[in-house]
Order: C-alpha cells, then structure tokens, then sequence
C-alpha cells in the first residue's frame, strides 16, 4: 500500500492523540505516563482518545495534562481503555474517525498495541495522512523489530509464579499438571516459563508436538520416581487445549498418574508491570514522540540489543519473532 508523505516537523506538530488498542498488557499505563510527560515537554497539547479506535469512532477525547498520569506508573491495566473495533474495519468507520481527528485538531498518534493496531493505523494513514508512531504491546513477545514487547516480562514472572505455586501442590500429591498459558500464535510465555520451572515438558505452536515423545518423558521421570511433573502448553498448540492433550496423554499413559490441568488464562494480562517493564515503557513512550516529531512515519519504536530501532508497520506485522530452536532443545536436554 502506497504512503502518502506527511509533513509533522516539531512546528507544524502541535496536538499530539494517543491511545491503547488490542489486549491490555502491564506497563501501558507507564507507557501513556511516559508519552503524555514527554509530549507536554515539548510544548505540545496532548490528547488521550479512550478505547483506541473505537473512541476514535466516537469521539471519546480527553485533554491530558501532568497530574492526569501521576501515580499510574506501577498499575495495570490501562486508564485509557482498550478494544479490538470491527467499525474501524469499514470505510465508512474508517472516515467518521478521521472526520473527529481533524474536528479535534489532532496532528499526530502514538499508538500502543499490536499488529492488529499498527495495520489499522497504515491503512488510517494511507487513506487520510495522520502520521502515527507505534508502541509494541502485547504480551507475546512476537512482534518483528524488538528484542522485548511491552508486558512480556510481567506476564512472564506471573506466568512463573503461579507455576512455582502449582509445583508445591502438585509435589504433595504426587500429581502431573498441565498447565496452560497464554500465546496462541506464539509460545514464548510457554518456553521461557517452561524452563524457569523445570517443566517436564514445554508444547508450543511453533513446534510440532509429539504426544508419544511427550508420554515417554513423563514414564521415564514417574520411573525415576519424580513426585511431580509439569507440563507447560501454550494455549496454541497445534495438538490442542491442555485440557485435549491431557486426555490424550492419559490414554497414552502406562503409569498411574493423578492428572490435574489448571488454565491461567487473563491472570498473565493484569497487575503490577515488572521494573523491566516500567523502564521499557517510559523508554519506548519517550521514543515514540520523539519520533513523530522528527517527522517518522508509520514506524513501530523497538528496542533491539539495547539500541532503539524503527521498523515500519508494513514490515512488523508482516513478519514475527522466530523462536530459537536451541532454546527448545536446551528445554528438552534439562527436563529430563
């Protein structure tokens, strides 16, 4: 799609919008902390539109100042809403919002999210030419253009928690659980939570499962006398739900294991973001007006080996993190 060239030199650039869209992840109210400070900085006036493109649709503006993001760094959840907006999708959504940008003098977005986020925004500027700037998050960790996505590491450690958690229970009774997290087109929380727990096994959409591979380890460390195993499913896996691979692993099974499946579901979305997160967050919010001052367009900020990087949203939501496969195989070497 071609892109039409803007003009939003720190001059011209007086309103700056922004908004989060897509899952919530932890860190997003440091990240509007961070971009609403840095923007009022510069002498900008800065608008927080409530709902992403859904309150861009409807016009739900409100005019930030510094005391609107005090004590919001270390909160979950984001103060300015999200949602996910079928509307958007349409041309004539599409133009109703962009009709209440040019009514609010809106000269510029910042924009938290994902790919479904940054395609809406690509598509928003090259019909209407509102430059936007993106922030990647979401907890997966699989956008293209960054070592590390806003809210991964605090899924992370919620994700490790309640694992460690589960594990002492599952100890006493001598119990095997599946243990199920989030990532249906990636399994990062999956892998890294996997290891960190010792898992007995790790399934992961990138990866085909082998159910018969996944029985063998398990009768190999009951024979062992292990007092309990975990087993760790990314809710993508190609073999099914932790509830599904359970069942099969139990027809499988020769041992008389006492099988438990425990779904962590939107526990891994809320509270407190992680230091690592509060620090990516104002890092990256900073970034991003900086950016769109310059005059970048339609570029998502990352982080990548330390160094901030711009990648176009054409390009970031086109392609995705690849998992390390040593990695998997470390998982597998040290679950046994």
């Amino acid at each position: 799609m071609e892109q039409i060239t803007v003009d939003n030199t720190k001059e011209q650039m007086q309103k700056i919008g922004l908004f989060t869209s897509g899952g919530d992840a932890p860190g997003m109210n440091a990240c509007i902390r961070a971009i609403v400070r840095t923007g009022l900085h510069f002498d900008k006036e800065m608008v927080g539109i409530v709902q992403g493109y859904e309150g861009m649709i409807d016009g739900n503006f409100r005019r930030m100042e510094g005391k609107d993001v005090s004590n919001i760094i270390h909160r979950g959840g984001t103060i300015l809403k999200s949602a996910r907006s079928a509307r958007f999708r349409t041309a004539e959504g599409m133009e109703k919002a962009y009709q209440n940008i040019l009514k609010e003098g809106i000269d510029g977005i910042v924009c938290v999210g994902g790919d479904g986020t940054f395609r809406g925004a690509n598509e928003f500027t090259s019909k209407y030419g509102v430059p936007f700037i993106g922030i990647p998050g979401t907890i997966d960790n699989d956008m293209y253009g960054t070592d590390n996505t806003l809210g991964y590491d605090t899924a992370l450690n919620t994700a490790v928690d309640c694992i460690d958690k589960i594990r002492d229970t599952a100890s006493a009774h001598d119990r095997l659980f599946f243990i199920e997290v989030m990532g249906r087109d990636a399994g990062f929380i999956a892998l890294k939570s996997g290891i960190a727990t010792g898992a007995e096994g790790i399934l992961v959409p990138e990866f085909e499962t082998d159910l018969d591979e996944l029985v063998r380890t398990l009768e190999a460390g009951h024979k062992k006398n292990k007092s309990s195993s975990i087993v760790v499913v990314a809710e993508g896996d190609d073999a099914g739900s932790a509830f599904e691979i359970s069942e099969k692993v139990k027809e499988r099974l020769q041992s008389s294991y006492d099988i438990r499946v425990s779904i962590l579901g939107h526990i891994q979305r809320g509270g407190s973001p992680s230091c690592f997160d509060r620090v990516l967050a104002s890092r990256m919010g900073y970034e991003a007006v900086k950016a769109l001052l310059a005059g970048r367009v339609n570029e998502m900020v990352g982080i990548l080996k330390g160094e901030i990087a711009y990648t176009p949203f054409s390009k970031s939501t086109k392609h995705h993190n690849a998992m390390n496969p040593s990695w998997v195989e470390m998982a597998t070497i040290l679950s046994t």
